[in-house]
């Protein structure tokens, strides 16, 4: 269920949690376009963010409770920041465990400094708060670094790998995320030593 906010400055936003699979077409051109202002890449327009999201709703069938998710905050009518989470289950020497990936998080250009981005990063370590995963695995540059340590994240010094890569015997030890710094969410004990294969792409 949405709620709205009622403070002055932003009595018309509302925080939405969407499933990817069941994603209003419209909200899913929003989304796009918000995430491909943010990163505007000639081979990663709106259209290709649209179906990277619909991929992700098509190719997971697990619990509802992990399902990837949007989480949004609107003013009125238009979404102005966003995050997305997917279920990512990863190795370490200590065994699986199924994380919260998060990734894709931006707000409207004209809207920063507003808070949007920390208002649906919070909204989606919830889900970490709740107990529905143990953590949360992202990535990040440094300067945006200190953003996510305000949220309670810290610095992962792990090395990450993708043993899935289309050649990983080429580079076994090859990061597959391209950010220069990986976090995780919370900061206390259970996060597991020694190398962690994130099975898959980087997100």
């Amino acid at each position: 269920m949405p709620t709205t906010t009622t403070d002055a400055a932003s009595m018309t936003l509302t925080d939405q949690i969407l499933p990817l699979a069941t994603l209003d077409p419209a909200d899913l051109r929003a989304i796009a376009e918000l995430i491909y202002r943010t990163w505007p890449k000639p081979e990663k327009d709106a259209a290709f963010r649209a179906r990277q999201l619909q991929d992700l709703a098509d190719a997971y069938g697990g619990a509802g409770d992990q399902a990837p998710r949007a989480f949004v905050v609107r003013d009125g009518d238009q979404i102005i920041a966003n995050a997305i989470i997917e279920p990512r289950t990863i190795h370490s020497p200590a065994g699986d465990l199924t994380v919260l990936g998060l990734g894709k998080v931006c707000s409207n250009p004209a809207r920063r400094g507003e808070g949007l981005g920390a208002r649906v990063v919070r909204a989606a370590f919830n889900l970490v708060d709740r107990g529905v995963f143990p953590f949360a695995l992202f990535q990040t540059s440094e300067p945006v670094r200190p953003f996510y340590e305000r949220l309670g994240a810290v610095t992962v010094a792990n090395p990450i790998v993708n043993s899935q890569a289309a050649n990983p015997a080429a580079n076994p030890a090859a990061n597959p995320f391209g950010d220069s710094v990986v976090m995780r969410y919370p900061t206390n004990e259970g996060w597991p030593d020694g190398v962690i294969d994130l099975r898959g792409p980087a997100y």
